[in-house]
């Protein structure tokens, strides 16, 4: 790099205000995260991500933990603002709205994959598995609502446990991940189990030619 160029680069950064350029480490950190692991991931390396020091990583995130916390964050506004334009756009059929949603979705890191990362540290890091929990929970009371939404629709099955079926939504999300990481591990069982969720939580007849 010339001088001039490092100097233009100085510049551009010395223009970004403290929330813009906590937002670049934020970014940073989601995509060094969604590469490595919690514990793989180092600051040194969210830093160049970022293109800034360290120190100046710190002046916005006191440690690596608060990077993470926040990520866990950002991924679950990412998400909920992705849900929520799915339902805005056709209340019906939302679970299926939402979940095409989540897979097709670009973004440097998927929530799922950061609890799937949080759980093999939490029991070292107390504050992480808290924070784990606490937005399971709130992903948990999000999609009850959306399927009581569902039901008042008359999309959803009246009789069905929206607490219970937010649940086994939320779980069926965990083992897609688990299928993307391991390289297809349940194969053409995916779709079935889609099929047969949608079948229950709609009520649909099942369709005798696509039985095998």
């Amino acid at each position: 790099m010339t001088e001039t160029d490092a100097t233009r680069v100085k510049q551009g950064r010395q223009r970004l205000s403290a929330e813009e350029r906590r937002r670049a480490v934020l970014d940073a950190a989601c995509e060094v995260f969604s590469r490595a692991s919690y514990g793989g991931a180092t600051t040194a390396e969210i830093a160049r991500e970022a293109g800034i020091s360290e120190p100046i990583l710190y002046r916005h995130f006191g440690s690596k933990r608060d990077l993470y916390l926040a990520c866990l964050d950002e991924a679950w506004r990412r998400l909920r603002e992705a849900s929520e334009q799915a339902v805005a756009a056709d209340p019906h059929g939302c679970l299926g709205r939402v979940a095409d949603a989540y897979m097709a979705s670009r973004a440097r890191v998927r929530l799922v994959d950061l609890w799937i990362q949080a759980l093999s540290v939490a029991p070292k890091e107390p504050l992480i598995g808290k924070a784990l929990k606490q937005q399971i929970r709130e992903v948990h009371g999000f999609f009850t609502e959306l399927i009581r939404r569902g039901q008042e629709l008359g999309d959803v099955v009246a009789d069905r446990d929206p607490v219970a079926e937010a649940w086994i939504f939320i779980a069926s999300g965990i083992l897609v991940t688990v299928d993307q990481r391991l390289g297809g591990l349940l194969g053409p069982d995916l779709g079935r189990v889609r099929t047969e969720r949608r079948r229950w939580i709609l009520g649909e007849e099942p369709d005798q030619h696509s039985e095998g």
